[in-house]
């Protein structure tokens, strides 16, 4: 696969103080100035956003924000890891538009958020001759002893998600679920049986009934994070 990649802003080092709700990081930066950071991700993150966790934030200012910097990166066990959950999508599209994910690359019309039924989708993939391809891109940070694994916390609304791409699948679409997995660790990919029962029963569900799921991992570094390899997918136990 040709590299799909972001560009990621300048980035300033330093290190998390607390973290007093999902959305909010209080860094103290290199140069021991004290700011307040925007975590994009509202997962629990907890193996990952703990005091003293050395993080990279860029400067983000506009006008009615509450904060002037947006939490990027954070190292961890001597990787860089993604905490941004907006990279995924950007990531995707951008692949998509360059015709270089693989598995889709045939599709030269992008449609973005379709309403399909209570949700709106991700992606609507159309060509000619092509059976019409609605995808869902998550984006996952969690990896235990190299298993990627999501979600971090229940996600209800992910597994209303996998409902619908069944239903979409059954209707005579193509269905498909991208996981970006935001951490270079990950040598497999599971379902969080133990957190989100739930979204591990409709996932595996859904291959059951043809909905195709690609795991991509990503490489990470100061300046940008690219795609990477598909990696496998784990059974259930």
């Amino acid at each position: 696969m040709v590299e799909a990649f972001l560009e990621l802003p300048k980035l300033n080092k330093g290190r998390l103080l607390e973290r007093p709700n999902r959305f909010l990081g209080i860094v103290e930066l290199e140069t021991g100035e004290m700011i307040r950071s925007f975590v994009a991700d509202p997962g629990r993150l907890t193996e990952l956003l703990f005091p003293g966790a050395e993080v990279y934030v860029s400067h983000a200012a506009k006008e009615g924000r509450k904060t002037q910097y947006d939490l990027t990166l954070v190292k961890n066990g001597g990787s860089l890891i993604s905490v941004d959950s907006r990279v995924p999508n950007k990531l995707v599209k951008k692949a998509l538009s360059a015709g270089i994910l693989n598995p889709f690359k045939e599709y030269d019309q992008i449609r973005t958020e379709p309403v399909v039924k209570k949700s709106r989708l991700d992606f609507l993939l159309t060509g000619k001759d092509l059976i019409p391809c609605y995808l869902e891109v998550k984006s996952c940070t969690l990896v235990m002893e190299n298993i990627a694994m999501f979600p971090d916390a229940p996600t209800v609304r992910g597994a209303r998600h996998l409902g619908e791409l069944i239903e979409l699948k059954k209707e005579g679409f193509r269905s498909c679920v991208v996981f970006i997995i935001q951490h270079p660790g990950a040598e497999l990919f599971s379902p969080n049986k133990k957190t989100d029962p739930l979204f591990t029963r409709e996932f595996y569900r859904a291959l059951e009934n043809g909905v195709e799921v690609y795991p991509y991992k990503c490489t990470i570094n100061t300046e940008a994070i690219s795609l990477n390899e598909i990696v496998p997918i784990g059974q259930l136990s």
